[in-house]
């Protein structure tokens, strides 16, 4: 995205993505966009020259994107990670490697927020689990392109490609799992939130 890009945002656009999709879904109550936000640049907004700057960096990646990504708590509409062109070379493989590791560290990161630990549905538990061992994976795959002393061969880059794709399909199944378990809950939390009469003056 060219916003992200002119603002010099360290956090790349796929991860901006599953950043907002985990938070978007966290349990956590007190999880805010603006704070999710600001987590892309470590902590603080870019400086701006103008509140109209302002208001167009929230207008794309608030109204704009993080409602798109609500729409995935519905099972109708499920969620699915970028999809491109992947050049069957030791460089290729690891960048795919890596976009996907680095989405699935968005997608933690959003869902925990500023906690170490949350409280989460077992189904939410369970995909979490599944998450953590193809991110591990992921890595492993990342560590071995990264050795020059280690051969790939162009059969086995593709045989990479191809189980990190399948990967891909699990990593989607995951998360859109851990996205409609954890909605429900934070449904039925806010439905038994007590509530107070205000006096009325």
């Amino acid at each position: 995205m060219a916003l992200l890009a002119r603002y010099q945002c360290p956090t790349p656009f796929h991860e901006v993505r599953t950043r907002f999709l985990g938070n978007i879904a966290s349990p956590v109550m007190a999880a805010s966009p603006l704070e999710t936000l600001k987590q892309l640049w470590g902590g603080e907004l870019p400086e701006f020259d103008s509140m109209e700057a302002v208001n167009e960096l929230l207008n794309a990646l608030i109204a704009g994107l993080w409602n798109r990504l609500a729409e995935h708590q519905s099972s109708r509409n499920p969620f699915r990670l970028i999809r491109f062109e992947v050049a069957q070379t030791r460089e290729g493989v690891k960048h795919l490697a890596l976009v996907r590791r680095q989405e699935l560290d968005g997608f933690v990161e959003g869902l925990f927020g500023p906690e170490k630990h949350i409280n989460l549905p077992e189904r939410a538990h369970k995909a979490l689990g599944v998450l953590a061992e193809i991110r591990a994976m992921l890595a492993g795959v990342i560590n071995l392109l990264d050795d020059s002393s280690k051969p790939a061969e162009p059969d086995d880059l593709k045989d990479m490609v191809r189980n990190i794709q399948k990967l891909t399909i699990i990593v989607e199944t995951e998360m859109n799992t851990a996205i409609l378990s954890c909605t429900r809950a934070r449904r039925q939390l806010l439905e038994q939130i007590p509530a107070t009469k205000p006096t009325l003056h």
